[in-house]
């Protein structure tokens, strides 16, 4: 058996994968990868189906040793990874031999690094699902982030096509990395691009000069349920007045007091704010990478244009030119 032993979990490690979609009117939100772009990416360098489980790790990463060896790769921030004292660029494939140990640090850049290996992280799935729900305390490896002393099955991530680690295929695959070129234009964005959201005529021109004319910073209080930012307040009119309803993932609720609150992939499932704006679905990724203390903005574009972002971020990532062998 192909295992990961954690000798540190770092800040906050769980297991995720692309989430579990459509089970909102249940009350249970997505999860999933905070930056599915990172997560997809980096199980197409090692061989896996796209949504195979990995670890996302937060601000701060772990110390992992396998037993057996491994193919694979880091992905999202550089959090200045060695394997075995060595350095380890992100964006690249690599082999791990039977007893080493990776070992990451502190976020270089953004807010989140994946570790995806081949075959993918084997642990049983909820409502069709290996993410971890932190709120509820379910999926993932026991509904939970790690701890010093699990121990990670790899092998069959229960996803189909998925393919199983094996020695054989660790020695034939070379090493890969991301095209630069197609990579810069993934990269997360400070300028997050929003379609106007559900009640976004309830609020008056001046509210909107202020939100898409002001600077916000993520709050300390940022999570995967939610980005709270601080930065000039929305003037009074529609702040949290109204029946609660449905909300998705990337809704820009103004909480009382005029501050905005984003949705993120463990949101509540109704909500009783205003929604002003939405983040399109092509910048979602950016909101996984922001830290506490980041600056951002808001910048408003027509739904037309949002559905143009997506299919152009979509057919990037799925171009037979976006992974390479390195030489």
């Amino acid at each position: 058996m192909t295992v990961i032993e954690v000798l540190a979990p770092g800040l906050l490690t769980t297991v995720q994968d692309l989430g579990r979609e459509g089970f909102g009117p249940l009350g249970v939100s997505p999860s999933g990868a905070a930056d599915p772009i990172a997560l997809r990416i980096g199980n197409r360098l090692v061989g896996n189906a796209e949504g195979a489980a990995a670890l996302e790790m937060t601000l701060l990463g772990g110390v992992f040793r396998f037993p057996k060896g491994a193919l694979a790769a880091l992905t999202g921030s550089d959090f200045g990874a060695t394997l075995d004292g060595a350095d380890l660029p992100p964006w690249t494939s690599f082999k791990v031999n039977p007893g080493q140990t990776l070992r990451l640090g502190p976020t270089r850049s953004g807010a989140r690094c994946y570790l995806c290996t081949q075959g993918g992280i084997a642990v049983k799935p909820f409502l069709g699902s290996a993410s971890t729900h932190l709120l509820s305390g379910l999926g993932g490896y026991e509904g939970r982030a790690l701890r010093k002393g699990d121990v990670l099955k790899m092998g069959d991530s229960g996803i189909p096509n998925c393919p199983p680690y094996s020695s054989r295929a660790l020695s034939a695959n070379r090493s890969k990395k991301v095209t630069p070129k197609i990579l810069e234009r993934l990269l997360p964005r400070k300028i997050l691009r929003v379609t106007a959201g559900p009640q976004s005529g309830w609020f008056s021109q001046a509210a909107e000069k202020v939100l898409y004319g002001g600077t916000y910073h993520v709050s300390e209080e940022a999570n995967r349920m939610g980005l709270r930012l601080h930065g000039p307040p929305l003037p009074e009119g529609a702040h949290g007045a109204m029946i609660s309803e449905g909300v998705s993932l990337g809704a820009v609720q103004i909480a009382a007091g005029g501050m905005p609150i984003i949705l993120f992939v463990e949101q509540q499932t109704t909500g009783g704010y205003a929604k002003m704006a939405n983040v399109i679905s092509a910048d979602f990724s950016s909101l996984g990478q922001l830290r506490p203390r980041d600056l951002i903005r808001f910048e408003c574009v027509a739904f037309e244009t949002a559905r143009k972002l997506l299919m152009e971020q979509e057919t990037l990532l799925t171009s037979k030119d976006l992974i390479v062998e390195t030489t």
